[in-house]
């Protein structure tokens, strides 16, 4: 049988309520008028405080709370940048300046229609020159300002048909959508507008771009005291319109204009890209920043103090007045290394030889030349000379950015660097003589020195430079792959050839060859280095690498490189900014606020006895005796002893005709004096007729020469 179970729970006697509950529960409702009666009771009460507050307020006090209220409701902050400051040369004379100039500021309530700014601007085109600076008009600003004239935008408004005024669907068009058509209904002839119309048209654009309770400079130029008296008297007739103060950058027209760079407009502001950056910075949108060179690389220095005020408005949202937080300050004043004077006389004397080169037959194919001077203490730049040639027009031009973003093959001028990887992979101890002697690959041609085949002729690591032999240091490259040169005919084993390849950029590098100098302004290029690994730098490369016809460098590099070898290899970097300088009330530049001091940038790699060997080198380059000296020319007419080496890179081009030429760069490295170094110069003039070192022009020398006695007739070697 299935069990059944139990109910077992106990059923709870009911309790009988008593008859007090018995007389609540029967008469619940006598207790809501009481509660009801309390609840009215203290609305009442809030009421009767409420109309009292009211009447404390507008009664009472109703002047106190009206200012209250345009104080409190209409603050708006407004920040403006300060003028730029200015950048001078070595002596003062001012390269870049910032020149204060009127504007019409224009300060837009949230009021403010297009209707009554165009009103604005229609009054202000009869009081304002149209001569001032105030910006272009397209099309579509040109119907802008024809439907802010509330009867044309009626008319074209009422000719709109009702299929204009919905979508597909028959839905109506919200009010942009309806302004887009309205536009489109704006005829040609509708914007021939008068002088005066363009102009208040202009005024127009740039008001109606001014956000809600911002301020904005509409136009700036020449405004005259009685212009500014009419503006001030019929204020009332020119809502947001005020007189204020701007400035305009201007550059002085030289060799050095291309390296100031140049600044954003107002309108334009901080560029889109670099926005987050500045913004962190403290920035405004709308300010005006350096876009290049100088102008960005001293940015912060030269951008002013921010002015501050805050713009009020009435309860209506009517400006009511402004009121001064911060003043704004100009921006420091930059001075250069540069001595103006100085640079123009190197130019002068680069160009005349750069003429001279052509003269005389060897610049048919010619692009140009280039000179750089460092001070070799502190890496102050002393000059940037360049000049860019076009070979099928022959038109020269200044080309002062191509000395740091210009990249050419060095040539021999390389050689020392070539000994520092040599001496750090150990392949070569001091001093040491090989043998020059023309190389003969199985199955190539020989590779000979400048002066040919003859024979084996023991050369000095000093010799080797004082010669400018190739053979000797492609010798050396072959040791670094591994793969010594024993006899002719043999293979070229370039196994190894990328381990060589690292030793000499790295040797290379630590002089500044192929690496950032550390140029105190954006822009300059590193040099062109082709992969290591690539097909194209077959083994064959590194010899030529070893003499520099591989690997491209900027002419700044090869002045660092050789101001790096007169400071015993001590890379400093170059700067072209002596100092910053606080800005006097006058606009004249004031007193030293920071002084630029060198940078070290790197230690090369070398003993002083192995530094000893590259010095007495680069001397005898100069002042050898023998006939087999290279660089002799370098110490014409100088009063002091220069030291330095020559370069003379070869390429092969094809003509227009088909035929084929060598064009050689005639390039050269110095210093002065040899045994106080206080100069270093870089010389490059690109693909030349000439094919033989020893022969043909000697620009290259005679410029280094020439920058030398320049320096010791203005400035005196101490």
């Amino acid at each position: 049988m299935a069990n059944i179970k139990r109910n077992t729970e106990k059923k709870t006697p009911s309790k009988k309520a008593t008859p007090k509950e018995k007389k609540v529960m029967r008469h619940p409702a006598k207790s809501i008028p009481a509660r009801v009666n309390i609840l009215f009771f203290v609305i009442f009460v809030l009421f009767m405080v409420l109309i009292g507050k009211l009447f404390h307020m507008q009664v009472l006090n109703a002047d106190y709370y009206a200012e209250k209220s345009v104080s409190s409701g209409g603050n708006v902050q407004i920040v403006q940048g300060a003028p730029r400051g200015n950048i001078y040369d070595a002596n003062g004379k001012p390269l870049a300046t910032t020149t204060p100039v009127q504007a019409v500021e224009f300060t837009r309530s949230q009021n403010a229609t297009a209707s009554e700014m165009r009103q604005v601007a229609d009054k202000l085109a009869t009081i304002l020159p149209n001569t001032i600076d105030v910006g272009t008009l397209t099309t579509r600003d040109k119907k802008d300002y024809y439907l802010a004239d509330a009867k044309n935008l009626e008319k074209i408004s009422e000719s709109l048909t009702k299929k204009e005024k919905t979508d597909d669907q028959g839905n109506d068009l919200s009010g942009t959508d309806i302004y887009n058509v309205e536009l489109s209904k704006v005829k040609e002839s509708d914007l021939n507008f008068t002088e005066e119309q363009t102009f208040a048209a202009k005024l127009f654009k740039e008001m109606n771009s001014t956000t809600t309770f911002n301020t904005t400079m509409i136009a700036t130029g020449s405004i005259t005291a009685e212009q500014q008296a009419t503006i001030a008297e019929h204020e009332s007739d020119l809502p947001g319109i005020t007189i204020g103060t701007s400035w305009d950058r201007s550059y002085a027209e030289n060799s050095l204009t291309p390296i100031m760079g140049t600044i954003t407009s107002q309108k334009a502001g901080v560029p889109a890209e670099e926005l987050d950056a500045y913004l962190k910075k403290g920035y405004q949108r709308n300010d005006r920043v350096g876009t290049g060179f100088i102008e960005k690389g001293y940015e912060s220095e030269l951008q002013g103090t921010h002015s501050i005020s805050k713009v009020q408005f009435d309860k209506n949202g009517d400006v009511s007045g402004t009121k001064t937080i911060q003043e704004g300050k100009r921006g420091n004043d930059l001075k250069l290394t540069v001595d103006l004077d100085f640079q123009n006389d190197v130019n002068n004397l680069v160009k005349s030889q750069l003429d001279e080169l052509i003269a005389g037959g060897y610049g048919a194919y010619n692009r140009g030349a280039y000179a750089v001077v460092l001070d070799v203490k502190t890496g102050g730049i002393l000059a940037l000379s360049g000049y860019s040639r076009d070979p099928d027009t022959g038109a020269i031009s200044e080309y002062t950015n191509g000395t740091f973003q210009s990249v050419f093959t060095p040539g021999s001028v390389v050689k020392m660097g070539t000994l520092t990887a040599a001496w750090d992979a150990g392949v070569i101890s001091g001093n040491d003589t090989l043998n020059a002697q023309s190389i003969k690959f199985k199955g190539t041609p020989a590779i000979n020195d400048w002066w040919g085949d003859a024979g084996a002729m023991p050369l000095t690591a000093v010799q080797a430079l004082q010669y400018s032999s190739n053979t000797y240091m492609m010798q050396l490259a072959m040791r670094m792959m591994g793969a010594p040169y024993t006899q002719a005919g043999q293979a070229l084993d370039d196994s190894n050839r990328v381990k060589a390849y690292e030793e000499l950029r790295k040797a290379y590098a630590s002089y500044g060859l192929g690496a950032a100098t550390g140029l105190d302004i954006p822009g300059e290029s590193t040099g062109y280095l082709p992969s290591a690994t690539s097909d194209a730098a077959a083994g064959v490369n590194v010899l030529f690498e070893s003499f520099g016809q591989y690997d491209n460098y900027t002419p700044l590099q090869l002045a660092v490189y050789a101001a790096t070898i007169a400071n015993n290899g001590t890379r400093i970097s170059p700067h072209i900014v002596e100092g910053v300088y606080d800005s006097n009330s006058d606009g004249t530049m004031g007193k030293l606020v920071k002084n630029i001091t060198p940078k070290i940038m790197d230690k090369v790699n070398i003993t002083p006895d192995n530094m000893d060997v590259l010095h007495q080198g680069m001397y005898q380059v100069v002042h050898g005796t023998d006939g087999y000296t290279t660089g002799r020319s370098m110490n014409n007419g100088v009063d002091v002893e220069v030291s330095g080496k020559t370069g003379t890179s070869e390429r092969e081009v094809t003509l227009a005709d088909g035929s084929t030429a060598i064009l050689t760069a005639n390039n050269a490295v110095a210093y002065a004096p040899s045994s106080n170094p206080q100069i270093a110069i870089s010389v490059v003039i690109p693909d030349n007729t000439e094919a033989n070192a020893s022969s043909g022009t000697k620009a290259n020398q005679n410029i280094v020469a020439g920058i030398t006695k320049l320096y010791q007739d203005r400035y005196h070697f101490k």
